[in-house]
């Protein structure tokens, strides 16, 4: 069973458990006015910056370059095409991708605190990546470092689902605490690379890699990570029901003809393509996938087909406009945004836990 199988919609108790929220407004609605506010963040976030660029310019030169028009000689048009359109949308797309990784692994382990930090997937990028950095590689020139930050976090998970196995399974609680496990003996590798480090230059790009950041955002680092994202959102919309299933845990997964641990293999390594494709390009940004979900199940539900649609533009909407934050607040230095994600992060998890009841709640 490939993971674009889906099976049967689930019995009568699974959408009893499922459940959708009473639509106090519509899906249609919730969903178009969420991707109506993503259209404008894009042409917003591009204007704001230490010099600032009016909306009604931004719109025009974006409108001159994707029908057609060509390089301008203006600053504006370098500031806009060239510096920071580029970084709103790859903002926009590894915000995506976190928060749609988030919303899988929770499913996928059924712990709401879960994300893929849990299971050492970025933890793993980040001593791939740390390894270039303190070794000088460049042997696929300016790709050496995110391929090397996702081989990391594909080693990660290989080992994590290696060591997860219990007679031919993969359980719940032995994936998280496998996970947890290896994203601490990973942190541990990184603090031990960065102080073997006799130079303060690299130190300082280490650490500012791990806490992750936009900056380095340019049109030929873009086209990857996006595809990956799409690709990955719309293999995650065809099993979206099986989600639901896995949700459920494995005697509803048994009852439907699913094998659970077939599952949840095909969604770590789907996981682990999305984190290590945009981790490799942004560093290590916290958070996103942990508070995110948890966001989009208060609008629409636990429903993964309404959940993830939501789940993704929400995802790009919160780092487009954290990625801001973080190169204004202190403004002309940049604020690595992996600070700021964990600022906002912290109070606004805790909020959604006591609304929730969430240490009490299982998925």
């Amino acid at each position: 069973m490939t993971v674009a199988e889906a099976p049967a919609a689930p019995g009568r108790e699974a959408k009893r458990r499922i459940g959708r929220r009473p639509e106090r407004v519509p899906y249609a609605v919730v969903l178009g006015g969420l991707f109506a506010m993503l259209l404008v963040s894009l042409v917003a976030a591009t204007g704001i910056g230490p010099v600032r660029v009016p909306a009604d310019e931004v719109g025009r030169i974006l409108l001159h370059h994707l029908t057609g028009g060509g390089d301008s000689a203006s600053t504006s048009d370098l500031i806009v095409w060239r510096i920071r359109f580029p970084r709103v949308l790859l903002g926009a797309v590894v915000g995506a991708g976190l928060a749609l990784s988030g919303a899988v692994v929770q499913s996928v382990v059924r712990n709401p605190i879960a994300d893929p930090y849990l299971l050492g997937l970025s933890s793993g990028a980040s001593v791939g990546a740390v390894v270039v950095l303190t070794t000088g590689l460049a042997v696929l020139g300016a790709l050496t470092l995110p391929t090397a930050a996702f081989l990391g976090a594909a080693a990660a998970m290989a080992v994590v689902l290696t060591l997860a196995r219990q007679h031919g399974r993969l359980l719940p609680l032995r994936l998280v605490l496998v996970g947890v496990a290896c994203a601490h003996l990973l942190g541990g590798v990184t603090s031990f690379l960065l102080t073997r480090s006799d130079s303060a230059a690299v130190q300082q790009q280490i650490i500012f890699w791990l806490l992750g950041g936009l900056s380095g955002a340019r049109w030929e680092s873009l086209a990857v990570p996006a595809v990956v994202v799409l690709v990955g959102t719309a293999l995650l919309m065809l099993v979206s029901r099986r989600l639901n299933v896995l949700v459920l845990g494995e005697e509803a997964c048994a009852a439907l003809g699913v094998s659970a641990t077939v599952l949840r293999r095909q969604l770590l390594i789907l996981v682990t393509l999305l984190t290590g494709t945009v981790v490799a390009v942004s560093g290590g940004i916290g958070f996103v996938g942990l508070i995110v979900p948890h966001l989009a199940r208060m609008l629409v539900g636990a429903d993964h087909q309404r959940m993830l649609p939501v789940t993704v533009t929400l995802g790009a909407l919160f780092l487009i406009w954290s990625d801001v934050a973080a190169r204004m607040l202190i403004s002309p230095t940049e604020l690595p945004i992996g600070i700021l994600t964990a600022f906002l992060g912290v109070p606004f998890f805790l909020l959604v836990m006591r609304a929730r009841g969430l240490a009490g709640e299982e998925m």
